[in-house]
Protein backbone atom coordinates (compact mmCIF):
# COMPACT_ATOMS: atom_id res chain seq x y z
CA UNK A 1 0.00 0.00 0.00
CA UNK A 2 1.28 3.30 -0.74
CA UNK A 3 2.46 5.66 2.22
CA UNK A 4 0.28 8.55 1.00
CA UNK A 5 -3.06 5.91 1.03
CA UNK A 6 -1.85 4.92 4.46
CA UNK A 7 -1.18 8.91 5.68
CA UNK A 8 -4.49 9.65 4.17
CA UNK A 9 -6.26 6.42 6.35
CA UNK A 10 -4.71 7.75 9.49
CA UNK A 11 -5.82 11.61 8.99
CA UNK A 12 -9.67 10.44 8.05
CA UNK A 13 -9.56 8.49 11.51
CA UNK A 14 -8.68 11.14 13.11
CA UNK A 15 -10.83 13.47 11.20
CA UNK A 16 -14.25 11.83 12.04
CA UNK A 17 -13.42 10.37 15.66
CA UNK A 18 -13.03 14.19 16.26
CA UNK A 19 -15.62 15.64 14.26
CA UNK A 20 -18.06 13.04 15.74
CA UNK A 21 -16.59 13.95 19.07
CA UNK A 22 -15.47 10.66 19.87
CA UNK A 23 -12.37 10.62 22.47
CA UNK A 24 -9.69 8.09 21.91
CA UNK A 25 -10.60 5.62 24.61
CA UNK A 26 -14.50 5.68 23.31
CA UNK A 27 -12.98 4.71 19.72
CA UNK A 28 -10.73 1.84 21.35
CA UNK A 29 -13.60 0.04 23.38
CA UNK A 30 -15.84 0.38 20.60
CA UNK A 31 -13.18 -1.17 17.81
CA UNK A 32 -12.43 -3.91 20.67
CA UNK A 33 -8.73 -2.56 20.65
CA UNK A 34 -6.26 -0.45 23.07
CA UNK A 35 -5.91 3.27 22.92
CA UNK A 36 -2.53 3.34 22.55
CA UNK A 37 -3.28 1.44 19.05
CA UNK A 38 -5.67 3.78 17.98
CA UNK A 39 -2.82 7.19 19.03
CA UNK A 40 -0.42 5.07 16.96
CA UNK A 41 -2.93 5.08 13.67
CA UNK A 42 -3.60 8.51 14.29
CA UNK A 43 -0.11 9.35 14.53
CA UNK A 44 0.90 7.30 11.53
CA UNK A 45 3.50 5.59 13.50
CA UNK A 46 1.49 2.25 12.97
CA UNK A 47 -0.02 0.41 10.00
CA UNK A 48 -3.59 -1.77 11.23
CA UNK A 49 -4.36 -5.32 10.02
CA UNK A 50 -6.85 -4.95 7.62
CA UNK A 51 -9.23 -6.72 10.24
CA UNK A 52 -8.73 -3.76 12.59
CA UNK A 53 -8.88 -1.19 10.05
CA UNK A 54 -12.46 -2.41 9.30
CA UNK A 55 -13.31 -2.88 13.02
CA UNK A 56 -12.29 1.15 13.76
CA UNK A 57 -14.26 2.37 10.44
CA UNK A 58 -17.17 0.53 11.54
CA UNK A 59 -16.72 1.46 15.15
CA UNK A 60 -16.93 5.31 13.68
CA UNK A 61 -20.61 4.27 12.23
CA UNK A 62 -19.07 5.22 8.69
CA UNK A 63 -19.86 3.36 5.41
CA UNK A 64 -16.58 1.54 4.43
CA UNK A 65 -16.82 3.02 0.41
CA UNK A 66 -17.55 6.56 1.93
CA UNK A 67 -14.58 5.91 4.21
CA UNK A 68 -12.62 5.65 1.50
CA UNK A 69 -13.89 7.65 -1.51
CA UNK A 70 -11.29 10.32 -1.60
CA UNK A 71 -8.48 7.88 -0.34
CA UNK A 72 -6.85 7.09 -2.92
CA UNK A 73 -2.59 6.25 -4.41
CA UNK A 74 -1.08 9.10 -6.24
CA UNK A 75 -0.66 8.15 -9.65
CA UNK A 76 2.34 10.62 -10.12
CA UNK A 77 5.39 8.82 -11.12
CA UNK A 78 7.70 11.61 -11.51
CA UNK A 79 11.25 10.71 -10.38
CA UNK A 80 11.56 13.59 -9.00
CA UNK A 81 9.44 15.13 -6.50
CA UNK A 82 9.64 19.06 -5.17
CA UNK A 83 7.58 20.05 -2.43
CA UNK A 84 7.83 23.90 -1.16
CA UNK A 85 7.91 24.83 1.93
CA UNK A 86 4.48 26.29 2.00
CA UNK A 87 3.33 22.67 1.05
CA UNK A 88 4.42 21.08 4.43
CA UNK A 89 2.01 19.86 6.13
CA UNK A 90 1.65 20.68 10.28
CA UNK A 91 0.28 18.02 12.13
CA UNK A 92 -0.08 16.95 15.98
CA UNK A 93 1.50 14.08 17.79
CA UNK A 94 0.33 12.44 20.84
CA UNK A 95 -0.11 14.54 24.23
CA UNK A 96 3.13 17.01 23.26
CA UNK A 97 3.15 20.43 23.97
CA UNK A 98 5.30 22.87 22.51
CA UNK A 99 6.03 20.29 19.72
CA UNK A 100 5.09 21.71 16.32
CA UNK A 101 5.63 18.97 13.46
CA UNK A 102 5.50 19.38 10.04
CA UNK A 103 5.91 16.72 7.01
CA UNK A 104 8.24 17.39 4.68
CA UNK A 105 7.34 14.02 2.86
CA UNK A 106 6.65 10.44 2.36
CA UNK A 107 7.26 8.54 0.06
CA UNK A 108 7.34 4.36 -0.34
CA UNK A 109 10.87 3.05 -1.63
CA UNK A 110 10.53 -0.72 -2.61
CA UNK A 111 9.29 -2.25 0.47
CA UNK A 112 10.30 0.70 2.49
CA UNK A 113 8.41 4.02 3.09
CA UNK A 114 10.34 7.21 4.31
CA UNK A 115 8.97 9.92 6.04
CA UNK A 116 10.36 13.19 6.40
CA UNK A 117 9.54 15.41 9.13
CA UNK A 118 10.74 18.97 10.41
CA UNK A 119 9.89 19.59 14.47
CA UNK A 120 10.32 22.29 16.32
CA UNK A 121 10.72 22.28 20.07
CA UNK A 122 10.06 25.50 22.27
CA UNK A 123 11.94 25.58 25.38
CA UNK A 124 9.33 24.22 27.63
CA UNK A 125 7.97 21.49 25.38
CA UNK A 126 7.16 18.04 27.28
CA UNK A 127 5.63 14.76 25.82
CA UNK A 128 5.48 11.50 27.36
CA UNK A 129 8.33 8.87 26.33
CA UNK A 130 6.80 6.86 23.22
CA UNK A 131 7.85 4.13 20.41
CA UNK A 132 7.39 4.13 16.36
CA UNK A 133 7.10 1.09 14.31
CA UNK A 134 10.45 2.43 12.29
CA UNK A 135 14.38 3.28 12.42
CA UNK A 136 14.54 7.61 13.30
CA UNK A 137 16.92 9.16 11.72
CA UNK A 138 17.34 12.87 13.79
CA UNK A 139 19.73 15.36 12.46
CA UNK A 140 20.06 18.54 14.65
CA UNK A 141 19.43 22.15 12.94
CA UNK A 142 19.13 24.60 15.92
CA UNK A 143 19.34 23.96 19.57
CA UNK A 144 20.62 22.01 22.04
CA UNK A 145 18.35 19.11 22.32
CA UNK A 146 18.28 15.94 24.99
CA UNK A 147 17.52 12.49 23.62
CA UNK A 148 16.15 10.26 26.79
CA UNK A 149 16.16 6.98 26.64
CA UNK A 150 14.69 4.37 28.80
CA UNK A 151 18.50 3.69 30.01
CA UNK A 152 20.61 6.37 28.79
CA UNK A 153 20.53 10.66 27.69
CA UNK A 154 22.53 11.85 24.56
CA UNK A 155 22.85 15.58 24.52
CA UNK A 156 22.76 16.92 20.83
CA UNK A 157 23.59 20.22 19.45
CA UNK A 158 23.09 21.83 15.90
CA UNK A 159 24.82 20.12 13.39
CA UNK A 160 25.05 16.43 15.18
CA UNK A 161 22.64 13.53 14.50
CA UNK A 162 21.15 10.27 16.17
CA UNK A 163 19.81 7.05 14.22
CA UNK A 164 18.31 4.66 16.21
CA UNK A 165 15.46 2.16 16.35
CA UNK A 166 12.08 3.69 17.05
CA UNK A 167 11.02 0.51 19.28
CA UNK A 168 13.01 2.08 22.19
CA UNK A 169 10.94 3.78 24.24
CA UNK A 170 12.08 7.58 23.87
CA UNK A 171 11.27 11.56 23.82
CA UNK A 172 13.38 14.61 23.10
CA UNK A 173 14.08 17.52 25.46
CA UNK A 174 14.90 20.98 24.58
CA UNK A 175 17.16 21.83 27.24
CA UNK A 176 18.31 25.42 25.55
CA UNK A 177 16.86 28.65 26.10
CA UNK A 178 15.46 29.51 22.37
CA UNK A 179 13.56 27.36 20.56
CA UNK A 180 15.24 23.87 18.93
CA UNK A 181 14.34 22.29 15.52
CA UNK A 182 15.25 18.89 14.16
CA UNK A 183 15.13 16.59 10.86
CA UNK A 184 13.84 13.65 11.24
CA UNK A 185 13.41 10.93 9.06
CA UNK A 186 11.82 7.73 10.04
CA UNK A 187 12.17 4.79 7.74
CA UNK A 188 9.52 2.32 8.13
CA UNK A 189 9.92 -1.21 6.73
CA UNK A 190 6.51 -2.86 5.34
CA UNK A 191 5.67 -6.30 6.83
CA UNK A 192 4.59 -9.11 4.43
CA UNK A 193 1.73 -11.42 5.91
Amino acid sequence: MEEDVILKISYRIKEIRKERGITIQELADRAGVSKGLISQIENNRTVPSLMVLIDIIKSLDVDLNQFFKDISASSNKAPVVVKRKAEYESFEKEQALGFLYQRILTKSIKNSTVDIVLLELEPDATRPMVTTEAFEYKYILAGNIKYIFDDQEIELSAGDSLLFDGRLSHTPRNIGKDKAMMLIIYFFEETRA
